[in-house]
């Protein structure tokens, strides 16, 4: 059975504001912005296709990329999906709907965050949610990256601190569901195998 976490609408102003820095415009110029941030990063991971596409034509090649071939809900250019099938990348694929964030996704970060191979998330629904479980799954000094839709890139530099914010959000999250079964998805959240 699938365990999920629904975004409820009172909720989606607080996903939109940004979870780290804005890096204001489009494309590579964005990229040049804190491309010298990125060299410390104990992981790089990047959600959405805009934002590994500009990383890929730069040669910066995220650990972790999580894709959905789509871009403000339409399909992407055929040249940005087809940059983002790297070959360097490792497939996995995972169905996340549209607002939700599954149990399937999560377990399929932590597996994503223990191999040594660079791993491409192909999300069959939805990966705009995936920042938050990739922020707190995230090793300390990781940089997550993420597009903010007609703004430019957001840049998250993975932090205690940072941990304990996604971590209060995802709890109101959690609570909004009233589902025991929402238990598993915070033990896994919190480094334990499934049961």
């Amino acid at each position: 059975m699938r365990i999920q976490i629904e975004l409820p609408r009172e909720l989606r102003l607080l996903i939109k504001k940004p979870f780290g820095k804005l890096y204001a415009g489009n494309g590579s110029d964005t990229i040049e912005k804190f491309v010298g941030e990125l060299a410390s990063s104990t992981k790089l991971i990047s959600v959405g296709d805009v934002t590994t596409f500009h990383l890929l034509e730069a040669g910066i090649f995220p650990d972790i990329c999580i894709v959905d071939n789509r871009t403000k809900r339409k399909p992407v250019a055929r040249h940005v999906s087809t940059r983002n099938m790297d070959s360097v990348y490792e497939e996995v694929s995972v169905e996340n709907p549209a607002g939700i964030i599954t149990d399937e996704l999560i377990k399929t970060l932590c597996e994503a965050f223990t191999s040594e191979k660079p791993i491409r998330i192909f999300v069959k629904g939805e990966e705009d949610l995936a920042t938050l479980p990739v922020i707190l799954l995230a090793p300390l000094g990781a940089v997550v990256l993420y597009g903010q839709p007609d703004e430019g890139v957001v840049f998250v530099k993975v932090t205690e601190e940072k941990k304990r914010e996604i971590r209060t959000l995802f709890e109101k999250l959690i609570s909004e569901n009233q589902n025991y079964e929402l238990d598993k998805i915070r033990r896994i959240l919190d480094g334990h195998k499934d049961p």
